[in-house]
């Protein structure tokens, strides 16, 4: 069909040495999944698309607010101690600091608070605004983009997770509304191989 189509029903048939009526349910799925075609009275057809291009089609279509989850914040007077509590209470790697209405001001990491864990301060009065990575070092993405797109900056930068960002001036200002994680994107994998998510 790649070389030859649009080839008919009949002909498949034949080739295949099947009937059409046989053959109807498997032309069916490979109509609906989108590796074939049909046009009336001419016949059927490769569309050139396999698996793969399907899979990354449908990707491109998911945008983060899809996939994205609730943000874990804490106020930019925070101290080391409490972000660690917060950290171990919610299960996450990556806390965002946050000034007066959700303004994103950093971003505390594991890694972060290793460091500064290992040296010789007392963490209930080391605020969290010196250990966080400051604005001009953070990577984020909004929940327009596509998680094809979310996903290559977490890999490029190497982080955890990307804050979920709705620009709020032109100062480059933003205010938190979600996070993209790692296992946001390992979820909506296993959902699209096991076929729930469409």
């Amino acid at each position: 069909m790649r070389t030859e189509g649009p080839i008919t029903g009949e002909q498949i048939a034949e080739r295949l040495n099947v009937t059409r009526a046989a053959l109807r349910p498997d032309l069916a799925i490979l109509v609906m999944a989108g590796i074939i075609d049909a046009r009336p009275k001419v016949g059927y057809y490769y569309t050139g698309k396999n698996a793969f291009n399907m899979l990354v089609e449908e990707i491109s279509r998911i945008k983060v607010r899809d996939v994205q989850s609730v943000p874990v914040v804490v106020p930019t007077n925070t101290s080391a101690y409490d972000v660690i509590v917060t950290m171990f209470l919610e299960d996450v790697g990556t806390v965002y600091v946050v000034e007066q209405g959700g303004i994103l001001a950093g971003v505390v990491s594991r890694k972060d608070l290793l460091k500064i864990a290992m040296g010789s301060g007392d963490l209930h009065k080391v605020p969290v605004k010196v250990i966080m990575t400051p604005m001009t070092k953070i990577i984020v993405t909004t929940a327009d983009e596509s998680v094809l797109e979310a996903a290559k900056k977490i890999i490029d930068n190497e982080v955890d997770s990307l804050p979920v960002v709705r620009p709020l001036a032109a100062d480059k200002t933003y205010e938190v509304v979600g996070r993209l994680t790692k296992t946001n994107i390992t979820r909506l994998f296993v959902e699209l191989g096991e076929g729930k998510r469409r």
